[in-house]
Protein backbone atom coordinates (compact mmCIF):
# COMPACT_ATOMS: atom_id res chain seq x y z
CA UNK A 1 0.00 0.00 0.00
CA UNK A 2 0.89 3.70 -0.77
CA UNK A 3 -0.20 6.78 1.02
CA UNK A 4 -0.25 10.18 -1.01
CA UNK A 5 -0.22 13.52 0.10
CA UNK A 6 -0.68 17.59 -0.74
CA UNK A 7 0.05 19.91 2.17
CA UNK A 8 -0.69 23.34 1.70
CA UNK A 9 -0.51 23.42 -2.46
CA UNK A 10 -1.38 26.47 -3.70
CA UNK A 11 -0.88 27.19 -7.78
CA UNK A 12 -1.42 30.20 -9.77
CA UNK A 13 -1.72 31.01 -13.29
CA UNK A 14 -1.43 34.62 -14.53
CA UNK A 15 -4.06 36.44 -12.21
CA UNK A 16 -5.89 33.03 -11.64
CA UNK A 17 -5.70 31.27 -8.13
CA UNK A 18 -6.31 27.72 -8.93
CA UNK A 19 -5.44 26.35 -5.84
CA UNK A 20 -4.71 27.96 -2.15
CA UNK A 21 -3.14 26.18 0.58
CA UNK A 22 -5.33 22.67 -0.26
CA UNK A 23 -4.42 19.35 1.79
CA UNK A 24 -4.79 16.37 0.70
CA UNK A 25 -4.09 12.87 2.31
CA UNK A 26 -5.23 9.43 -0.05
CA UNK A 27 -4.48 6.63 3.17
CA UNK A 28 -2.83 3.09 1.90
CA UNK A 29 -5.67 1.30 0.48
CA UNK A 30 -8.29 3.28 0.05
CA UNK A 31 -10.43 4.53 -2.54
CA UNK A 32 -10.42 8.47 -2.09
CA UNK A 33 -13.05 10.56 -4.01
CA UNK A 34 -12.28 13.77 -5.20
CA UNK A 35 -14.96 16.15 -6.44
CA UNK A 36 -15.63 19.73 -7.08
CA UNK A 37 -17.30 21.92 -9.81
CA UNK A 38 -15.68 22.63 -12.96
CA UNK A 39 -12.93 25.65 -11.70
CA UNK A 40 -13.09 24.43 -8.43
CA UNK A 41 -9.20 22.83 -8.90
CA UNK A 42 -9.27 19.16 -9.52
CA UNK A 43 -7.48 18.80 -12.82
CA UNK A 44 -5.03 21.05 -11.62
CA UNK A 45 -4.45 18.95 -8.26
CA UNK A 46 -4.37 16.08 -10.13
CA UNK A 47 -1.41 17.32 -12.81
CA UNK A 48 1.26 18.14 -9.47
CA UNK A 49 0.05 15.02 -7.94
CA UNK A 50 1.20 13.67 -10.99
CA UNK A 51 3.94 15.41 -11.61
CA UNK A 52 2.89 17.79 -14.74
CA UNK A 53 3.36 20.99 -13.07
CA UNK A 54 4.72 21.73 -10.04
CA UNK A 55 3.25 23.77 -7.25
CA UNK A 56 4.06 27.61 -6.37
CA UNK A 57 4.06 26.45 -2.23
CA UNK A 58 3.60 23.55 -0.77
CA UNK A 59 4.67 19.84 -0.84
CA UNK A 60 3.41 16.32 -2.54
CA UNK A 61 4.89 13.61 -0.27
CA UNK A 62 4.67 9.69 -1.24
CA UNK A 63 4.69 7.56 1.40
CA UNK A 64 6.28 10.27 3.86
CA UNK A 65 9.33 11.20 1.59
CA UNK A 66 9.43 14.12 -0.85
CA UNK A 67 8.13 13.72 -4.19
CA UNK A 68 10.97 13.42 -7.28
CA UNK A 69 12.00 16.69 -9.24
CA UNK A 70 10.01 17.30 -11.92
CA UNK A 71 12.44 16.12 -14.42
CA UNK A 72 12.70 13.16 -13.46
CA UNK A 73 9.50 11.33 -15.41
CA UNK A 74 10.85 7.84 -14.69
CA UNK A 75 10.60 8.27 -10.98
CA UNK A 76 7.38 9.77 -10.95
CA UNK A 77 6.01 6.69 -13.56
CA UNK A 78 6.84 4.33 -10.45
CA UNK A 79 5.10 6.12 -7.85
CA UNK A 80 1.62 7.68 -9.49
CA UNK A 81 -0.28 6.64 -13.03
CA UNK A 82 -3.70 8.43 -13.88
CA UNK A 83 -6.12 6.90 -16.10
CA UNK A 84 -7.80 9.41 -17.75
CA UNK A 85 -11.75 9.27 -19.23
CA UNK A 86 -10.79 9.14 -22.77
CA UNK A 87 -8.40 6.41 -23.30
CA UNK A 88 -4.99 7.07 -24.16
CA UNK A 89 -4.12 3.71 -25.92
CA UNK A 90 -3.54 4.07 -30.21
CA UNK A 91 -6.66 2.34 -31.56
CA UNK A 92 -3.99 1.22 -34.68
CA UNK A 93 -2.05 -1.17 -32.55
CA UNK A 94 -3.07 -3.91 -30.63
CA UNK A 95 -3.74 -4.92 -27.00
CA UNK A 96 -0.81 -6.30 -26.13
CA UNK A 97 0.94 -3.80 -28.01
CA UNK A 98 -0.50 -0.89 -25.89
CA UNK A 99 -0.01 -2.41 -22.77
CA UNK A 100 4.23 -3.15 -23.08
CA UNK A 101 4.38 0.32 -25.16
CA UNK A 102 7.63 1.93 -24.52
CA UNK A 103 8.38 -0.95 -22.01
CA UNK A 104 8.88 -3.66 -24.46
CA UNK A 105 12.84 -5.18 -24.52
CA UNK A 106 15.40 -3.96 -25.34
CA UNK A 107 16.21 -6.21 -28.02
CA UNK A 108 15.79 -5.38 -31.44
CA UNK A 109 13.27 -8.13 -32.38
CA UNK A 110 10.31 -8.44 -30.62
CA UNK A 111 9.25 -12.15 -29.33
CA UNK A 112 5.60 -11.72 -30.38
CA UNK A 113 4.38 -15.20 -28.64
CA UNK A 114 6.63 -13.92 -25.64
CA UNK A 115 4.62 -10.65 -25.19
CA UNK A 116 0.45 -11.59 -25.96
CA UNK A 117 1.63 -14.47 -23.30
CA UNK A 118 2.68 -11.92 -20.59
CA UNK A 119 0.00 -9.70 -21.62
CA UNK A 120 -2.95 -12.43 -21.40
CA UNK A 121 -1.82 -13.31 -18.06
CA UNK A 122 -1.21 -9.52 -16.85
CA UNK A 123 -5.37 -9.35 -18.07
CA UNK A 124 -6.32 -12.37 -16.51
CA UNK A 125 -4.55 -11.03 -12.94
CA UNK A 126 -6.61 -7.75 -13.16
CA UNK A 127 -9.96 -9.54 -14.44
CA UNK A 128 -9.67 -8.08 -17.80
CA UNK A 129 -11.41 -10.33 -20.48
CA UNK A 130 -9.72 -8.73 -23.26
CA UNK A 131 -7.61 -11.19 -26.36
CA UNK A 132 -4.47 -9.19 -25.93
CA UNK A 133 -4.23 -9.61 -30.12
CA UNK A 134 -7.69 -7.34 -30.65
CA UNK A 135 -6.73 -4.12 -31.81
CA UNK A 136 -7.18 -1.20 -29.06
CA UNK A 137 -10.17 0.40 -31.45
CA UNK A 138 -12.38 -2.24 -31.37
CA UNK A 139 -12.81 -2.52 -27.87
CA UNK A 140 -15.35 -1.00 -26.11
CA UNK A 141 -15.47 2.05 -23.63
CA UNK A 142 -15.66 0.10 -20.35
CA UNK A 143 -13.09 -2.62 -21.67
CA UNK A 144 -10.72 0.54 -22.64
CA UNK A 145 -11.03 1.57 -19.19
CA UNK A 146 -9.98 -1.77 -17.76
CA UNK A 147 -7.28 -2.16 -20.28
CA UNK A 148 -6.14 1.42 -19.00
CA UNK A 149 -5.84 0.32 -15.67
CA UNK A 150 -4.19 -2.80 -16.26
CA UNK A 151 -1.58 -0.85 -18.16
CA UNK A 152 -1.04 1.37 -15.50
CA UNK A 153 -0.91 -1.36 -12.74
CA UNK A 154 1.55 -3.17 -15.22
CA UNK A 155 4.53 -0.49 -14.51
CA UNK A 156 4.13 -1.43 -11.17
CA UNK A 157 2.50 1.46 -9.46
CA UNK A 158 0.47 1.13 -6.35
CA UNK A 159 -1.14 4.38 -6.36
CA UNK A 160 -3.61 5.33 -9.60
CA UNK A 161 -5.84 8.46 -10.14
CA UNK A 162 -8.91 7.60 -11.48
CA UNK A 163 -10.22 10.95 -13.60
CA UNK A 164 -13.67 10.75 -14.16
CA UNK A 165 -14.07 6.96 -15.61
CA UNK A 166 -17.31 6.54 -15.81
CA UNK A 167 -17.83 9.72 -17.96
CA UNK A 168 -19.06 7.50 -20.82
CA UNK A 169 -20.17 4.90 -19.08
CA UNK A 170 -23.68 3.25 -18.60
CA UNK A 171 -25.11 1.87 -15.55
CA UNK A 172 -24.16 -1.86 -16.00
CA UNK A 173 -20.76 -0.87 -16.99
CA UNK A 174 -19.83 1.14 -14.07
CA UNK A 175 -20.88 -1.07 -11.56
CA UNK A 176 -18.55 -3.74 -13.05
CA UNK A 177 -15.63 -0.97 -13.38
CA UNK A 178 -16.73 -0.21 -9.20
CA UNK A 179 -16.19 -3.92 -8.64
CA UNK A 180 -12.94 -4.23 -10.20
CA UNK A 181 -12.09 -1.11 -8.32
CA UNK A 182 -12.71 -2.59 -5.18
CA UNK A 183 -11.54 -5.75 -5.62
CA UNK A 184 -8.03 -3.96 -6.13
CA UNK A 185 -8.33 -1.97 -3.20
CA UNK A 186 -8.53 -5.23 -1.36
CA UNK A 187 -5.39 -6.59 -2.57
CA UNK A 188 -3.35 -3.14 -1.64
CA UNK A 189 -4.29 -0.56 -4.46
CA UNK A 190 -4.95 2.80 -3.76
CA UNK A 191 -7.03 5.20 -5.75
CA UNK A 192 -7.79 8.52 -5.93
CA UNK A 193 -11.28 8.66 -7.74
CA UNK A 194 -12.27 12.16 -9.38
CA UNK A 195 -15.68 11.96 -9.67
CA UNK A 196 -17.84 12.54 -12.98
CA UNK A 197 -20.98 12.37 -10.47
CA UNK A 198 -20.76 13.34 -6.81
CA UNK A 199 -23.27 11.20 -6.19
CA UNK A 200 -20.85 8.07 -6.85
CA UNK A 201 -18.78 8.42 -4.22
CA UNK A 202 -21.12 6.61 -2.17
CA UNK A 203 -20.64 3.65 -4.09
CA UNK A 204 -16.80 3.40 -4.83
CA UNK A 205 -15.67 5.41 -1.96
CA UNK A 206 -14.41 4.81 1.26
CA UNK A 207 -13.39 8.92 2.01
CA UNK A 208 -14.20 11.60 0.10
CA UNK A 209 -12.59 15.68 -0.45
CA UNK A 210 -14.35 18.53 -1.98
CA UNK A 211 -12.90 20.91 -3.30
CA UNK A 212 -14.40 24.58 -3.88
CA UNK A 213 -12.76 27.55 -5.68
CA UNK A 214 -9.33 26.23 -5.07
CA UNK A 215 -10.15 26.04 -1.70
CA UNK A 216 -10.82 22.99 0.62
CA UNK A 217 -14.30 22.61 2.14
CA UNK A 218 -14.92 19.45 3.06
CA UNK A 219 -12.72 15.86 4.02
CA UNK A 220 -14.93 13.19 5.41
CA UNK A 221 -15.57 9.18 5.43
CA UNK A 222 -18.73 8.22 3.61
CA UNK A 223 -20.17 6.66 6.32
CA UNK A 224 -20.93 9.98 7.88
CA UNK A 225 -22.04 12.10 4.94
CA UNK A 226 -25.47 12.60 3.23
CA UNK A 227 -25.73 13.59 0.55
CA UNK A 228 -27.51 16.55 1.47
CA UNK A 229 -24.24 17.58 3.44
CA UNK A 230 -22.14 16.60 0.12
CA UNK A 231 -24.39 18.99 -1.61
CA UNK A 232 -23.88 21.88 0.24
CA UNK A 233 -20.45 21.86 0.53
CA UNK A 234 -20.20 21.48 -3.31
CA UNK A 235 -22.18 24.35 -3.95
CA UNK A 236 -22.47 26.28 -1.03
CA UNK A 237 -26.68 26.03 -0.68
CA UNK A 238 -28.96 23.11 -0.57
CA UNK A 239 -29.41 21.26 -3.58
CA UNK A 240 -32.08 21.09 -6.25
CA UNK A 241 -35.65 20.63 -4.57
CA UNK A 242 -37.33 17.88 -6.70
CA UNK A 243 -40.89 18.59 -8.27
CA UNK A 244 -42.58 17.48 -5.61
CA UNK A 245 -41.21 20.63 -3.30
CA UNK A 246 -40.18 22.60 -6.27
CA UNK A 247 -38.49 25.97 -5.60
CA UNK A 248 -39.62 27.14 -8.57
CA UNK A 249 -42.33 29.64 -8.91
CA UNK A 250 -45.94 28.10 -9.20
CA UNK A 251 -47.80 29.40 -12.61
CA UNK A 252 -50.58 31.94 -11.35
CA UNK A 253 -53.69 30.02 -10.59
CA UNK A 254 -56.49 29.53 -14.24
CA UNK A 255 -59.65 31.66 -13.05
CA UNK A 256 -62.28 29.61 -13.24
CA UNK A 257 -65.47 31.03 -14.82
CA UNK A 258 -68.45 32.09 -12.50
CA UNK A 259 -70.70 29.56 -11.18
CA UNK A 260 -74.02 29.79 -12.34
CA UNK A 261 -76.69 31.49 -9.97
CA UNK A 262 -77.46 28.58 -7.71
CA UNK A 263 -81.20 28.14 -6.39
CA UNK A 264 -81.38 28.83 -2.79
CA UNK A 265 -83.39 25.43 -2.10
CA UNK A 266 -81.69 22.96 -0.07
CA UNK A 267 -80.68 19.88 -2.26
CA UNK A 268 -79.77 16.19 -0.28
CA UNK A 269 -76.33 15.77 0.22
CA UNK A 270 -74.16 14.55 -2.87
CA UNK A 271 -71.29 12.14 -2.57
CA UNK A 272 -68.63 13.73 -3.33
CA UNK A 273 -66.93 12.73 -6.82
CA UNK A 274 -63.56 10.91 -7.12
CA UNK A 275 -60.60 13.00 -7.65
CA UNK A 276 -59.56 12.61 -11.41
CA UNK A 277 -56.31 13.68 -12.75
CA UNK A 278 -56.08 16.55 -15.12
CA UNK A 279 -55.83 15.28 -18.63
CA UNK A 280 -52.88 17.19 -20.11
CA UNK A 281 -53.14 18.62 -24.02
CA UNK A 282 -51.00 16.35 -26.04
CA UNK A 283 -48.03 17.87 -27.87
CA UNK A 284 -45.58 15.43 -28.91
CA UNK A 285 -47.47 12.36 -29.92
CA UNK A 286 -45.09 9.17 -31.23
CA UNK A 287 -46.94 6.02 -33.12
CA UNK A 288 -45.22 2.75 -34.15
CA UNK A 289 -41.88 3.92 -34.69
CA UNK A 290 -39.88 1.45 -35.97
CA UNK A 291 -36.21 1.56 -36.79
CA UNK A 292 -34.52 -1.53 -37.83
CA UNK A 293 -32.00 -3.12 -35.35
CA UNK A 294 -32.36 -0.57 -32.91
CA UNK A 295 -36.00 -0.38 -32.05
CA UNK A 296 -39.19 -1.76 -32.57
CA UNK A 297 -43.31 -0.48 -32.73
CA UNK A 298 -42.74 2.69 -29.93
CA UNK A 299 -45.75 4.78 -28.95
CA UNK A 300 -45.00 7.81 -26.85
CA UNK A 301 -47.07 10.86 -26.10
CA UNK A 302 -45.87 14.26 -24.36
CA UNK A 303 -48.44 16.26 -23.28
CA UNK A 304 -48.29 20.12 -22.50
CA UNK A 305 -45.47 21.31 -19.97
CA UNK A 306 -44.86 17.54 -19.38
CA UNK A 307 -41.56 15.81 -18.96
CA UNK A 308 -41.48 12.23 -19.92
CA UNK A 309 -37.95 10.36 -19.64
CA UNK A 310 -36.59 7.75 -21.45
CA UNK A 311 -33.96 5.70 -20.20
CA UNK A 312 -32.51 2.47 -20.47
CA UNK A 313 -28.44 0.64 -21.30
CA UNK A 314 -26.39 1.78 -24.06
CA UNK A 315 -28.17 -1.28 -26.39
CA UNK A 316 -31.76 0.01 -25.30
CA UNK A 317 -32.40 1.77 -28.31
CA UNK A 318 -32.83 5.34 -26.28
CA UNK A 319 -30.52 6.96 -28.44
CA UNK A 320 -31.39 6.02 -32.16
CA UNK A 321 -35.24 6.98 -31.01
CA UNK A 322 -34.95 10.54 -29.68
CA UNK A 323 -32.78 10.87 -32.74
CA UNK A 324 -35.56 9.84 -35.02
CA UNK A 325 -38.13 11.74 -32.90
CA UNK A 326 -35.76 15.03 -33.48
CA UNK A 327 -35.84 14.08 -37.37
CA UNK A 328 -31.82 13.24 -36.96
CA UNK A 329 -33.23 9.45 -38.38
CA UNK A 330 -35.42 7.99 -40.56
CA UNK A 331 -37.32 5.75 -39.15
CA UNK A 332 -38.89 2.45 -41.05
CA UNK A 333 -42.00 3.11 -39.92
CA UNK A 334 -44.66 4.78 -37.87
CA UNK A 335 -45.20 8.88 -37.14
CA UNK A 336 -43.84 11.75 -35.11
CA UNK A 337 -46.24 14.76 -35.03
CA UNK A 338 -46.66 17.84 -32.91
CA UNK A 339 -49.89 19.16 -32.07
CA UNK A 340 -51.07 17.27 -35.37
CA UNK A 341 -48.17 18.78 -37.57
CA UNK A 342 -46.21 15.62 -39.30
CA UNK A 343 -42.91 15.48 -39.29
CA UNK A 344 -42.12 13.99 -42.98
CA UNK A 345 -37.82 14.50 -43.12
CA UNK A 346 -34.95 15.82 -41.55
CA UNK A 347 -33.98 18.34 -38.64
CA UNK A 348 -34.98 21.07 -40.97
CA UNK A 349 -38.96 19.79 -41.02
CA UNK A 350 -38.90 18.60 -37.21
CA UNK A 351 -37.74 22.85 -36.21
CA UNK A 352 -40.83 23.56 -39.29
CA UNK A 353 -43.26 21.74 -36.64
CA UNK A 354 -41.81 22.79 -33.42
CA UNK A 355 -39.60 20.00 -32.42
CA UNK A 356 -36.61 21.63 -30.64
CA UNK A 357 -33.31 19.37 -29.66
CA UNK A 358 -30.18 18.93 -27.84
CA UNK A 359 -27.85 16.25 -28.66
CA UNK A 360 -25.60 14.40 -26.22
CA UNK A 361 -22.65 16.33 -28.12
CA UNK A 362 -24.15 19.56 -28.82
CA UNK A 363 -22.26 20.61 -31.99
CA UNK A 364 -21.22 23.99 -30.65
CA UNK A 365 -18.88 26.06 -32.81
CA UNK A 366 -15.58 26.48 -30.46
CA UNK A 367 -14.89 29.50 -32.41
CA UNK A 368 -17.87 31.34 -32.43
CA UNK A 369 -19.37 33.11 -29.55
CA UNK A 370 -21.02 32.28 -26.51
CA UNK A 371 -23.41 34.63 -27.96
CA UNK A 372 -23.27 33.76 -31.86
CA UNK A 373 -24.12 29.62 -30.95
CA UNK A 374 -26.80 30.96 -28.58
CA UNK A 375 -28.98 32.64 -31.18
CA UNK A 376 -27.50 30.68 -34.41
CA UNK A 377 -31.30 29.71 -35.04
CA UNK A 378 -32.87 32.80 -35.03
CA UNK A 379 -29.74 35.11 -36.13
CA UNK A 380 -32.05 36.60 -39.72
CA UNK A 381 -34.01 38.39 -36.48
CA UNK A 382 -31.12 40.49 -35.44
CA UNK A 383 -30.57 42.53 -38.20
CA UNK A 384 -31.75 43.69 -41.52
CA UNK A 385 -30.90 42.62 -45.29
CA UNK A 386 -29.04 39.59 -43.90
CA UNK A 387 -26.73 41.27 -41.26
CA UNK A 388 -26.29 40.68 -37.83
CA UNK A 389 -26.13 43.72 -35.49
CA UNK A 390 -23.70 43.50 -33.13
CA UNK A 391 -25.75 45.45 -30.40
CA UNK A 392 -28.41 43.36 -30.87
CA UNK A 393 -26.60 40.58 -30.74
CA UNK A 394 -24.85 42.12 -27.18
CA UNK A 395 -28.35 41.89 -26.18
CA UNK A 396 -29.50 39.08 -26.77
CA UNK A 397 -26.38 37.54 -25.72
CA UNK A 398 -26.47 39.23 -22.21
CA UNK A 399 -30.09 38.48 -21.80
CA UNK A 400 -29.04 34.45 -22.24
CA UNK A 401 -26.12 34.83 -19.57
CA UNK A 402 -28.69 36.02 -17.34
CA UNK A 403 -31.49 33.75 -17.95
CA UNK A 404 -29.24 30.64 -18.61
CA UNK A 405 -26.88 31.49 -15.54
CA UNK A 406 -24.28 31.09 -17.59
CA UNK A 407 -20.68 32.12 -16.17
CA UNK A 408 -19.03 34.27 -18.87
CA UNK A 409 -16.95 37.59 -18.53
CA UNK A 410 -19.20 38.56 -21.68
CA UNK A 411 -21.55 37.58 -24.85
CA UNK A 412 -18.84 37.84 -26.62
CA UNK A 413 -16.01 35.13 -24.90
CA UNK A 414 -15.54 32.19 -27.08
CA UNK A 415 -17.08 29.08 -26.73
CA UNK A 416 -13.74 26.95 -25.89
CA UNK A 417 -13.39 28.88 -22.69
CA UNK A 418 -16.46 28.15 -20.93
CA UNK A 419 -16.84 24.92 -18.62
CA UNK A 420 -18.94 22.12 -19.67
CA UNK A 421 -21.75 22.61 -17.63
CA UNK A 422 -21.93 26.07 -19.14
CA UNK A 423 -21.48 25.24 -23.13
CA UNK A 424 -24.41 22.79 -21.91
CA UNK A 425 -26.61 25.89 -21.42
CA UNK A 426 -25.37 27.19 -24.63
CA UNK A 427 -26.78 24.44 -26.31
CA UNK A 428 -29.71 24.69 -24.39
CA UNK A 429 -30.54 28.18 -25.09
CA UNK A 430 -29.97 27.50 -28.63
CA UNK A 431 -32.46 24.44 -29.07
CA UNK A 432 -35.06 27.18 -26.69
CA UNK A 433 -34.47 29.74 -29.06
CA UNK A 434 -36.58 28.72 -31.50
CA UNK A 435 -39.64 29.01 -28.67
CA UNK A 436 -40.05 24.65 -29.52
CA UNK A 437 -43.56 23.49 -29.15
CA UNK A 438 -41.42 19.79 -28.20
CA UNK A 439 -38.38 19.47 -26.95
CA UNK A 440 -35.52 16.55 -27.11
CA UNK A 441 -32.81 16.59 -25.15
CA UNK A 442 -30.15 13.60 -24.75
CA UNK A 443 -27.65 13.20 -21.37
CA UNK A 444 -29.13 17.52 -20.60
CA UNK A 445 -25.84 16.97 -17.34
CA UNK A 446 -23.50 14.87 -19.27
CA UNK A 447 -19.79 16.68 -18.73
CA UNK A 448 -21.78 18.83 -16.13
CA UNK A 449 -20.46 19.68 -12.40
CA UNK A 450 -23.41 19.09 -9.84
CA UNK A 451 -24.05 23.14 -9.54
CA UNK A 452 -24.48 23.11 -13.38
CA UNK A 453 -26.06 20.00 -13.27
CA UNK A 454 -28.53 21.00 -10.80
CA UNK A 455 -29.12 24.66 -12.93
CA UNK A 456 -29.69 22.54 -16.15
CA UNK A 457 -31.83 20.21 -14.85
CA UNK A 458 -34.09 23.78 -13.46
CA UNK A 459 -34.02 25.22 -16.54
CA UNK A 460 -36.05 22.06 -18.16
CA UNK A 461 -38.23 22.41 -15.73
CA UNK A 462 -39.23 26.08 -16.09
CA UNK A 463 -39.33 25.53 -19.73
CA UNK A 464 -42.06 22.87 -19.32
CA UNK A 465 -43.93 25.26 -16.74
CA UNK A 466 -43.72 27.39 -19.46
CA UNK A 467 -45.75 24.82 -22.07
CA UNK A 468 -42.63 23.09 -23.70
CA UNK A 469 -43.49 19.20 -23.61
CA UNK A 470 -39.88 17.56 -23.21
CA UNK A 471 -38.76 14.30 -23.88
CA UNK A 472 -35.66 13.71 -21.78
CA UNK A 473 -33.48 11.09 -22.51
CA UNK A 474 -30.68 9.91 -19.92
CA UNK A 475 -28.47 7.13 -18.32
CA UNK A 476 -28.57 9.45 -15.07
CA UNK A 477 -31.25 8.24 -12.61
CA UNK A 478 -30.70 11.67 -11.00
CA UNK A 479 -31.91 13.93 -14.37
CA UNK A 480 -34.76 11.63 -14.67
CA UNK A 481 -36.54 12.07 -10.80
CA UNK A 482 -37.67 16.02 -12.09
CA UNK A 483 -40.01 14.15 -14.70
CA UNK A 484 -43.72 13.19 -14.75
CA UNK A 485 -43.47 9.53 -15.79
CA UNK A 486 -40.22 7.54 -17.16
CA UNK A 487 -40.22 5.05 -19.42
CA UNK A 488 -37.50 2.24 -19.92
CA UNK A 489 -36.27 0.63 -23.10
CA UNK A 490 -34.83 -3.08 -22.93
CA UNK A 491 -33.82 -4.30 -26.98
CA UNK A 492 -35.56 -1.47 -28.73
CA UNK A 493 -38.54 -2.15 -27.08
CA UNK A 494 -40.59 -0.09 -23.66
CA UNK A 495 -40.84 -2.58 -21.27
CA UNK A 496 -42.05 0.09 -18.45
CA UNK A 497 -43.47 3.09 -17.52
CA UNK A 498 -43.07 4.46 -13.88
CA UNK A 499 -44.88 7.05 -12.63
CA UNK A 500 -43.60 9.83 -10.52
CA UNK A 501 -42.66 8.16 -7.35
CA UNK A 502 -40.43 5.62 -8.77
CA UNK A 503 -37.33 3.70 -6.80
CA UNK A 504 -34.06 3.28 -8.36
CA UNK A 505 -34.29 -0.50 -7.89
CA UNK A 506 -37.84 -1.33 -10.41
CA UNK A 507 -35.54 0.62 -12.93
CA UNK A 508 -32.40 -0.41 -12.41
CA UNK A 509 -34.10 -4.34 -12.73
CA UNK A 510 -36.04 -3.65 -16.42
CA UNK A 511 -33.11 -1.21 -17.35
CA UNK A 512 -30.71 -5.04 -17.45
CA UNK A 513 -33.91 -6.72 -18.43
CA UNK A 514 -34.56 -8.84 -15.42
CA UNK A 515 -38.05 -7.27 -14.47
Amino acid sequence: MIKASAHGVSKRFGPTLALDGVHLTVQGGEVHGLVGHSGAGRSTLVSILTGLIGPDAGRVRFEGEPAPPLSDRGAWRRLVSCVHQRSMMIAELSVAENLYLNRQSSRPLINWKALHRRASELLETFGVNVRPTLLAGELSVEQRQLVDIARALASGVRFVILDEPTARLDGAAIDRLFASVDALRQNGMTFLYVAHRPQEVYDICQTVTVLRDGHNVLTQGIAHLTQNELAEALTGRTRLAMPAESSLEEPPPVKEPPHPRRSRRKKAAEPEPEPVAPQREIVLAVQGLRLRDRYDDIHLEVGLGEIVGVTGSSSSGKVALAESVAGMRRPDAGSVTVEGAVLRRGPADALRIGIGFVPRDPRLIPALSLAENATLPVAATLGRYGMVSPRLLKQAGRRIMEDFAIRARSPRQPLNRLAGGDARKVALARALATQPKALVVIDPTAGADTGSTESLLNLLMVAASRGVAIMLVSDELYDLRICDRVLVMCHGRVVLECPRGWNDGEIIAAIEGVA
